[in-house]
């Protein structure tokens, strides 16, 4: 039965390698692992009985591709061959989506390579499950040992729904990937059919996309300088007032008052009150030119800032 985890974006797939005992399911399960690349499968775990060794791992290839995008992860099992260890068969069978039948080429083997096949299709009985219908990819193992029936012979004799067969020496590798892919690729088809998933066949690194051309940014139009304004210094003026003498009794009050517009020339007015308040008519003029000026220049200082 197939399961789903989304958390790890995984979808899980069982594969149950099934036959007589010391046909080569076991010597399947140990080449694939040991060639698989590593961190691709799980820890390869036997139970061991007296005549024989149920193993299961997990495998998770790097080439059959995506479903719906999640990665493909195969469980593969094997089951004990002989008959009497029939409840461990069954038990391994639950839940199964595929089936390999390992069959022992072997002349002499033919009883118990028919005796396994209708055990199989009996136990899958017992789970609702038509042999028929169930993907099922047969293996001719052991086509190196010398009375070895040809394909054809073990076709007749197995081969009863038309099944994908492939001949096998485990031992060797040779047929072991072959018979594991068509397998993966069947189960993989007959899911898209029954859930309307895409099997996406990727490569082991996705593409690197192009990056994006940024265009370049606008160029900043560059700004004249702007010339600071050039401040004309004014004029340094500096009053300076005598001391005044005391008043005449006969001319009346007489001030003194000294002009300072350079350091080397002084003016000086001197005369009664109508002359006084002259010079200070224009004491007044010339502090508030001062003024003036003064003003003008600050207004400038600060339109700098």
């Amino acid at each position: 039965m197939v399961t789903i985890n989304i958390a790890k974006r995984e979808i899980s797939v069982k594969l149950v390698y099934y036959g007589p005992g010391l046909s080569g399911k076991t010597t399947n399960l140990e080449f694939i692992h040991k060639k698989a690349p590593s961190g691709k499968t799980g820890e390869l775990t036997t139970i061991a009985t007296e005549s024989d060794r149920t193993l299961f791992f997990d495998y998770m290839p790097l080439r059959l591709g995506k479903i719906g995008g999640l990665t493909t992860k195969f469980q593969l099992y094997t089951v004990p061959g002989q008959a009497y260890y029939n409840a461990t068969r069954r038990l391994v069978l639950q839940g199964a989506d595929g089936v390999v039948f390992v069959a022992d080429s072997q002349r002499d083997k033919v009883a118990e390579n028919l005796e396994s096949f209708k055990n199989l299709a009996k136990n899958l009985e017992e789970y609702g499950m038509n042999i028929a219908e169930m993907p099922l990819v047969l293996q001719w193992n052991k086509r190196d040992l010398p009375q070895a029936l040809s394909p054809d012979e073990l076709s007749l004799l197995l081969n009863k729904y038309n099944s994908p067969c492939f001949p096998a020496v485990a031992v060797t590798g040779e047929g072991v990937f072959q018979t594991l892919k068509e397998l993966a690729k069947i189960v993989l088809n007959k899911l898209h059919d029954q859930e309307g998933m895409t099997p996406i066949t990727a490569p082991e690194s996705s593409p690197v996309r192009p990056p994006v051309p940024v265009p370049p940014p606008a160029p900043v139009p560059s700004l004249a300088p702007v010339a600071a304004p050039t401040l004309t210094p004014a004029p340094s003026i500096s009053p300076t007032i005598s001391k005044t003498s005391p008043p005449s009794p006969s001319l009346g009050p007489r001030v003194k008052t000294a002009f300072k517009t350079e350091p080397s020339e002084a003016i000086s007015i001197s005369g009664d009150a109508a002359q006084s308040r002259r010079a200070s008519g224009q004491y007044l003029l010339a502090f508030l030119s001062v003024l003036a000026v003064t003003s003008l220049a600050f207004a400038k200082l600060g339109g700098l800032f």
